[in-house]
C-alpha cells in the first residue's frame, strides 16, 4: 500500500476518487499507521484501518464515511482500534459486544417499562380476566353481582331518580378499589373503604367484601399477579372488626298478610314477574331455581316439575293446580318459562324491584325473595304437613337419620300434601284453587 501513501489533508481527502475501470481505489495516510481512504466506483468514500491481528491474520475495518467523520476524528478512531489490536482484542468482536450490550440494555429498559406499566394497571383489568376465567362455573345471578359491584358508572339513568340525584349511574361499590393497581389494595385501604360502606349499606358491603376477597385469592394463585397482590388485604379479622354482626333473616309472610300480598302481586303489570313470585311462594324453591325452570322441565300431563337443585343437581316436585294455571298462561318466547325479551340470557333476572313495590303497596314489612321460600316452610305447618315432606319439596337436606335414609317419598304422596298446602294458602288469600271444571283438559285433584 506504499505506492498510494501520502500525508492526508482535507483537500486530498476531498479530491481523491476511484480510478476509472476499478471497483475501488485506496489511499493511505503516512501520519497514522494503517489509516486509509477507500473510494468506490459509485462515488462513496470511507475511512478504513488496515492491520494485522495477534494471530497474524490481516484485517481491514471500516471506520466511517468521510461525510460523517472528520480527518482528525478518523485518525483518533484508527489509533483506538490499533490499541485494541495491539492488546490482543479483535475490534470486530469488541464492536459486536458493544452492540449486543446496547441491545441488551435496550431490551432490559423496555422490559422494565412494560413491567412498570403492568404493575400500574388498575386492578379492574385483572378483575375482567377473573370474571372470564370463572364465568362458566358461576350462576347468572353470581355473574351479575360481579358485574354490578365493578361497573364504571356514568351512564344515563334508565329509571327515575330522586330530587338532587345525578342523572348518571353511580360506580359499583368495588370500583374505587378496583381503580387502584393491585399492589396498592392493602389492608389500610380496604379498611377505610369498608368503614365507609358498612355505615351506609352493611349487607351489601359484606357481600362485596367477600367478592373482593375471592378475587384477591384468585390473583395470588396466578403467576402474573402473585407478586403484586396482598392476599391479606381482605382478612377475616378485618371483616369481624369493621362489619356489624350478621343476624339471621326472619322475614316471612304471616297468615293474615296473604290476602294483601297476593292482591298486590297479581296487580303487577308484568305477568311473568307476577307468576314468578307466586310460583316462588307456592313451591318454596330458591329464587334461581325458579328462574331457571325451562318448558321441558314442566310436565302438564303428569303434573310434575323438575327443578335444578342447588344441592343435589335436580329434584322433581308436584305441579300443583294453581301453579300449573299460572305457567300455562305465560307466553312461550323461548326455552325459559319465566322469559324476558330484554335480558341477554333470555330469562328473568331481577324480580326484586317489582316485588319490593308490591310489598310497599300492600303495606307489608320488608320481604325478600328468599323470604317467600321461608314463608312456604312456615305456612306448611298450618296443614300439619310432615316436616320431611315440605323439606323434600323445598330441597332441604334431611335433618335426621330416619329422614336421610328411609323417607324417600313418591311424587304422588308429595302431591297430596303439596296440593293441600297450596289450597290452604290460596284459601287464606281469598283465591279459589283451580278444579277439573275450571281447567278443561287439565286433570287436577281438587284439594277441597
Amino acid at each position: 500500500m506504499s505506492e498510494n501513501k501520502v500525508p492526508f489533508t482535507a483537500g486530498r481527502v476531498t479530491k481523491f476518487c476511484c480510478e476509472t475501470g476499478k471497483a475501488a481505489s485506496f489511499l493511505w495516510d503516512t501520519e497514522s499507521t494503517g489509516l486509509g481512504l477507500k473510494a468506490s466506483a459509485g462515488g462513496s468514500k470511507v475511512y478504513v484501518l488496515q492491520s494485522r491481528l495477534e494471530s497474524g491474520a490481516s484485517v481491514r475495518l471500516t471506520i466511517g464515511s468521510t461525510k460523517a467523520w472528520t480527518l482528525g476524528a478518523a485518525r483518533d478512531e484508527a489509533r483506538r482500534l490499533q490499541v485494541l489490536i495491539d492488546s490482543g482484542v479483535d475490534p470486530r468482536q469488541e464492536k459486536a459486544n458493544r452492540i449486543a450490550a446496547a441491545e441488551a440494555k435496550r431490551a432490559a429498559d423496555e422490559a422494565k417499562r412494560i413491567e412498570a406499566e403492568r404493575i400500574a394497571t388498575p386492578a379492574v383489568e385483572a378483575w375482567k380476566k377473573y370474571i372470564e376465567a370463572r364465568r362458566a362455573s358461576w350462576s347468572p345471578r353470581h355473574l351479575l353481582e360481579h358485574e354490578t359491584v365493578s361497573k364504571e358508572g356514568g351512564e344515563p339513568r334508565t329509571q327515575g331518580r330522586r330530587p338532587g340525584e345525578s342523572d348518571k349511574t353511580l360506580p359499583g361499590i368495588l370500583r374505587p378499589l378496583l381503580n387502584l393497581p393491585l399492589e396498592q389494595i392493602d389492608t389500610d385501604r380496604v379498611r377505610v373503604w369498608l368503614q365507609d360502606e358498612a355505615a351506609k349499606r352493611p349487607t351489601y358491603a359484606r357481600l362485596s367484601f367477600a367478592l373482593m376477597r375471592a378475587f384477591l385469592n384468585w390473583c395470588s394463585d396466578r403467576p402474573e399477579y402473585r407478586d403484586q397482590v396482598q392476599s391479606d388485604a381482605c382478612s377475616a379479622r378485618l371483616a369481624r372488626d369493621e362489619l356489624p354482626k350478621k343476624s339471621a333473616r326472619d322475614d316471612c309472610l304471616q297468615r293474615e298478610q296473604l290476602p294483601a300480598w297476593f292482591a298486590a302481586v297479581r296487580q303487577i303489570g308484568n305477568p311473568v314477574i307476577a307468576a314468578y313470585l307466586q310460583t316462588a311462594l307456592l313451591t318454596g324453591a330458591r329464587r334461581e331455581e325458579v328462574a331457571g325452570i325451562r318448558w321441558e322441565d314442566v310436565d302438564f300431563q303428569w303434573r310434575s316439575m323438575t327443578i335444578k337443585d342447588k344441592v343435589d343437581g335436580e329434584r322433581t316436585i308436584p305441579l300443583t293446580p294453581y301453579v300449573a294455571s299460572l305457567l300455562a298462561a305465560l307466553p312461550r318466547r323461548n326455552e325459559w318459562v319465566f322469559s324476558s325479551p330484554t335480558a341477554a340470557s333470555g330469562r328473568l333476572q331481577e324480580p326484586r324491584i317489582q316485588h319490593n313495590k308490591a310489598v310497599t303497596t300492600a303495606g307489608l314489612p320488608a320481604l325478600s325473595i328468599h323470604g317467600l321460600r321461608r314463608s312456604f316452610g312456615t305456612l306448611a305447618e298450618w296443614v300439619e304437613c310432615p316436616a320431611g315432606v315440605s323439606a323434600q319439596i323445598m330441597g332441604h337436606k334431611p335433618s335426621a337419620t330416619a329422614e336421610k335414609h328411609y323417607r324417600v317419598r313418591p311424587l304422588d304422596l308429595l302431591r297430596m300434601w303439596h296440593t293441600k298446602i297450596e289450597g290452604w294458602i290460596l284459601e287464606q288469600a281469598g283465591i279459589g284453587q283451580p278444579t277439573d271444571d275450571a281447567r278443561p283438559g287439565f286433570r287436577v285433584i281438587n284439594a277441597a
